[in-house]
């Protein structure tokens, strides 16, 4: 579904991404973890069109994908969930929502809503609530649904476990099979290796701009060196 080829991007002089290259397959989970400054968020940015790519290709579903604008990647079937929610604290949950299926006609957006909240109950009952008074795993859970108001077949979450307590972790790392269900492939980008490693398939290492390691998840999991360097085991 998403192929990235020795990618390279800057920040001005600065290069972040050094020849990145890893793929997403139809219907996988894929985690790239990493300490922070790795690059896995330029990375991201990247994907979505976000971030200019200064060398290398990213293709989706076969198309070359490098010179489409971010909007239109949304179009195409990737959507981003955005590392710290940015929901709109003042706006209601059902705005919010909303506002994630705008490139969608009104019938499409009134079934998306739907989905969304089947998905996420919680949503359904707060959805007259402004979005700033939902705890920290429910704006996760808004971020994520108004993602998929787009109906996207790619959805891309930056670090999902930020800024939440470990209980609120483990809430949404477990939603996360369930999107896979419902027919999405997920890339998930996180510093919280160990939780992102045991819900994907496939996981790829991160060090400073480059991928280190990258296999099987539960393989990486059990690898003494990512045990010793990321999972603090």
């Amino acid at each position: 579904m998403l192929t990235v080829e020795n990618v390279v991007s800057r920040y001005g002089r600065i290069e972040a991404l050094h020849g990145v290259s890893f793929e997403v397959r139809a219907g996988e989970i894929v985690t790239i973890v990493g300490s922070n400054g790795a690059g896995k968020t330029t990375l991201m940015r990247a994907v979505s069109g976000l971030q200019p790519v200064a060398a290398g290709s990213i293709h989706f579903e076969g198309a070359p994908i490098d010179a489409v604008p971010a909007h239109k990647r949304l179009r195409l079937g990737i959507a981003q969930v955005p590392e710290g929610r940015q929901v709109f604290a003042p706006l209601e949950v059902e705005d919010n929502l909303l506002l994630g299926g705008w490139s969608r006609s009104a019938a499409e957006r009134a079934e998306s809503l739907a989905e969304v909240y089947d998905a996420f109950p919680v949503l359904a009952e707060r959805r007259r609530l402004p979005a700033g008074k939902l705890s920290g795993g429910q704006q996760q859970m808004l971020a994520i649904g108004r993602a998929l108001m787009s109906r996207p077949r790619l959805l891309l979450l930056d670090e999902p476990s930020m800024g939440l307590a470990p209980i609120l972790v483990d809430q949404v790392f477990e939603l996360l099979p369930g999107l896979r269900a419902r027919g999405l492939s997920l890339l998930v980008v996180e510093q919280n290796a160990h939780a992102a490693l045991s819900i994907a398939d496939r996981g790829y290492v991160m060090e400073t701009g480059r991928v280190v390691a990258g296999g099987d998840a539960h393989a990486l999991i059990e690898d003494p060196a990512v045990r010793s360097a990321y999972l603090g085991l």
